[in-house]
């Protein structure tokens, strides 16, 4: 049996990540606000992220946001009987909530990890995501092992904040692609050329991307639209990114149109998943119609 572990947020990505955890031998001691409902099988359910912090070393978090991030790290550090050593947070929560999290915990004794995560329901199912690790070198050898059980971590460098950078630029870069494939592809189709000619075309040419490549072959072109991702979360991705990329007076323009276009999906239909842009797009920016 392996140490125990810690997991606060076992939302859509959360539960999927801790259940190959578990899969490896961990006993987890699981907490969420909302529901622990899909927490892997023979987990202990705690009452409180204080009852989390006082039964396991490392804890690992999956949770919406930074404001939410930032208000559990402060649940953790004022805990009674704290037994946690380790917070490792695979949330995309910006640099700024990353670096406050980490500051309340370093009061308390507690390390904190900047881990977030990439590759989507797809990648968490299979243990594929990206893991990108923020931290001093010892504490990533000593905790890789473990995100390993999720994916493939990357040491990206010392500082908290670092890891949610690489996060957000990798989210825009995703998004952009995306938003400009529904535009070529509606316009290819437009021509009369059927959509699977389009991708076979482009997906060995050079507009080829994670969009072309998984999103329209997989999600789009059989109308399934369930990349599992919605509208909203992907637009406050966006807004992440442009908020830190103005911050550091990095040019924006490019970023601040990309965040037009999702932030009028977001706001014409915010349950959408994100491959509803696809129809959103072809139809004139009408909201598709759910199923």
């Amino acid at each position: 049996m392996g140490e125990t572990i810690g997991w606060i947020g076992v939302g859509s990505i959360g539960h999927r990540m801790a259940k190959h955890v578990a899969k490896a031998g961990h006993s987890l001691v699981v907490a969420d606000a909302g529901s622990t409902a899909r927490a892997p099988e023979g987990s202990k359910i705690a009452k409180s992220n204080a009852e989390v912090a006082a039964a396991a070393e490392t804890i690992i978090l999956s949770l919406p946001d930074g404001k939410v991030s930032v208000a559990v790290a402060k649940e953790i550090a004022r805990a009674a009987g704290r037994k946690v050593k380790t917070v490792i947070d695979t949330s995309t929560i910006g640099i700024a909530a990353a670096e406050e999290a980490a500051a309340i915990l370093a009061a308390a004794g507690v390390t904190y990890i900047d881990a977030p995560v990439s590759g989507g329901i797809a990648g968490a199912d299979k243990a594929t995501l990206s893991v990108m690790m923020a931290c001093a070198p010892d504490a990533y050898e000593r905790h890789q092992p473990l995100m390993a059980l999720i994916g493939k971590p990357f040491h990206i460098g010392p500082r908290p904040g670092q890891g949610q950078a690489v996060k957000l630029l990798n989210n825009f870069l995703s998004a952009a692609a995306q938003s400009a494939s529904c535009e070529a592809i509606a316009f290819g189709v437009k021509q009369g050329i059927p959509m699977a000619k389009i991708l076979e075309v482009v997906n060995v040419s050079t507009g080829r991307n994670t969009a072309t490549d998984d999103k329209f072959p997989r999600r789009i072109i059989n109308e399934a639209y369930d990349a599992g991702f919605t509208a909203a979360l992907q637009a406050k991705d966006v807004r992440l990114y442009l908020d830190n990329a103005r911050k550091s007076e990095i040019p924006d323009q490019v970023a601040s149109a990309v965040l037009d276009v999702w932030s009028k999906f977001e706001k014409d239909w915010p349950d959408a998943d994100i491959t509803h842009m696809y129809p959103y797009t072809r139809d004139g920016r009408v909201p598709p119609k759910k199923g």
